[in-house]
């Protein structure tokens, strides 16, 4: 089966976050998928399988870890459609609709003049609890506002972008945080190009360093969190600032949150296990 890895939330290759994408023909055993997401060693795996008689989506949309699956990912969903549409699997003028096992049904526009691709997802505003015990000492940085979000992320205010971008964490007191990640942001800098900063640490999910490079599923929180303290609901840039980095456009629709990317393909291949 036709395997590929995707550069997701990029405009060149080895940039954004890398996302494994396995074009599946019929059901496939959640173990192997597993096994396969472990063998990939990407922060997600996405394995896609056509619908047949399903009349609200076209495909089946399953994302995991190399460790767990997950119930939401922006990134893999964004590198799953721009591998359906660059492989010719999927018509390139009319929406992807992907049916979820816990987040409904995800559509993915082209957006008009080349400009990436749109995902229509659910936001996930924070709500605000008190901080959590140790987290500022992880972080190595003071939390001015804590909040926690529907997927159980924990989202941390900092004071400003220098200290997003500059941050070292402590990984391994990450790690004992109940939450599935935490995302930590600020303000963009004066004239910036984007609104808003960001970083994701998963500890419990990521191997390697437990960064994630460009988290879609936490701009779910991110749009409505910096929408309502902007005072706009109109189109927001954030920047995600990890080594690789990457830029996603959101905009706050109601319940619901666009985010619009682009993906550059670095590797096209064949499973055979």
């Amino acid at each position: 089966m036709r395997l590929l890895v995707v550069d997701a939330f990029a405009e060149r290759p080895f940039a954004g976050n890398p996302a494994g994408v396995c074009l599946l023909d019929a059901p496939a055993d959640p173990e192997w998928m597993q096994r396969v997401a472990a063998e990939m060693k990407h922060s997600e795996t996405a394995f896609v399988r056509p619908l047949q008689d399903d009349p609200d989506a076209d495909y089946e949309l399953r994302w995991f870890t190399p460790v767990v699956e997950v119930v939401l990912c922006g990134h893999a969903t964004l590198a799953s459609a721009h591998a359906l549409f660059t492989t010719g699997t999927a018509a390139p003028d009319r929406p992807l609709r992907f049916r979820t096992l816990h987040s409904g049904v995800l559509t993915v526009t082209p957006s008009p003049a080349g400009g990436g691709l749109a995902m229509d997802f659910p936001a996930c505003p924070p709500e605000e609890i008190p901080e959590v015990d140790g987290l500022s000492a992880a972080l190595g940085a003071p939390v001015s506002w804590t909040g926690r979000t529907p997927v159980n992320d924990v989202f941390a205010l900092v004071a400003d972008a220098k200290t997003v971008r500059t941050l070292t964490p402590d990984i391994a007191a990450l790690g004992t945080v109940d939450a599935r990640g935490v995302i930590v942001t600020a303000a963009a800098e004066p004239g910036a190009d984007h609104d808003f900063v960001s970083r994701f640490f998963g500890a419990r999910s990521l191997l390697g360093d437990g960064e994630d490079p460009v988290t879609g599923s936490a701009h779910c929180a991110l749009a409505p969190f910096w929408a309502a303290r902007l005072g706009r609901g109109d189109l927001l840039t954030g920047y995600q600032a990890s080594e690789r980095g990457g830029y996603v456009r959101t905009e706050l629709r109601g319940d619901r949150v666009v985010l619009t990317g682009t993906a550059v393909t670095v590797l096209d291949g064949s499973l055979t296990a």
